[in-house]
């Protein structure tokens, strides 16, 4: 993929295995500050161990990844996950008000979440003031997701990893949390990495993607690729998917 943008992330011969699985499998790309990447592929393609590489979940076997330019590995690992933060389709909550977990990513560093940036984060989000005090257990899946994408903007990360956040929402809520990823994209100029399993979403949201099958990267460059895909198994895949 050419490109002048800025690189945000830079992955250089990654080779990452599981109980003797080889999953990833040779990855080299760069994901461009600013810019919304989404990444699709069948399940079981190697993106969610991507990611989890990338925020330093996990480390790989071989390989380097940099992150705005430098190695991962000399980050400490709770700054990187401030700089690098991601959100689940699960959404998962604790039990207690969205306050509670609104401000759970600050009290785990022993620090308390001032009521401007409460405010603030519920507003970019798109959520009423009168739900703070609700048990966030009770919040339909589109506002959890919300609450879980402001939970994961507490620490102003740079890049935002999203791993299939809207795949078990209806459709106006999916609509919704995408409106919302473009804004924060737009607002923040931050890097959005974004798993998703629906093509059209990919096409529309995203300024550039990845495909990945079997461990490999087998396509990648401007979205539009989908509409016209120059590898074989790529066309294969996106065909059966938008069919």
């Amino acid at each position: 993929m050419v490109s002048n943008d800025t690189v945000a992330i830079q992955l250089t011969n990654v080779n990452y295995s599981d109980d003797e699985v080889h999953i990833l499998k040779n990855i080299t790309g760069s994901f461009f500050k600013g810019k919304i990447t989404t990444l699709v592929g069948p399940s079981g393609a190697g993106k969610t161990s991507l990611f989890k590489l990338c925020n330093g979940l996990t480390s790989p076997d071989s390989g380097e990844i940099y992150i705005d330019g430098k190695v991962i590995d000399d980050y400490d690992p709770v700054e990187l996950r401030r700089h690098v933060g991601i959100a689940l389709q699960s959404a998962t909550m604790i039990n207690g008000s969205v306050r509670k977990n609104l401000a759970l990513p600050l009290e785990l560093q022993g620090k308390q979440l001032p009521e401007e940036d409460v405010n603030e984060l519920l507003h970019i989000v798109g959520l009423n003031k009168e739900m703070l005090y609700r048990n966030a257990k009770d919040l339909s899946g589109g506002q959890r997701q919300k609450l879980s994408i402001a939970r994961t903007l507490v620490n102003r990360p740079k890049v935002l990893l999203l791993d299939e956040i809207t795949s078990s929402l209806d459709r106006v809520s999916q609509q919704d949390i995408e409106k919302l990823i473009v804004k924060i994209n737009e607002k923040y100029d931050t890097t959005i990495l974004w798993i998703t399993h629906n093509l059209q979403q990919a096409l529309t949201i995203g300024n550039y993607t990845w495909v990945m099958m079997d461990g490999e990267v087998m396509e990648t460059g401007n979205s539009s690729l989908l509409n016209e895909p120059k590898n074989d198994k790529v066309k294969q895949f996106v065909e059966g998917e938008f069919e």
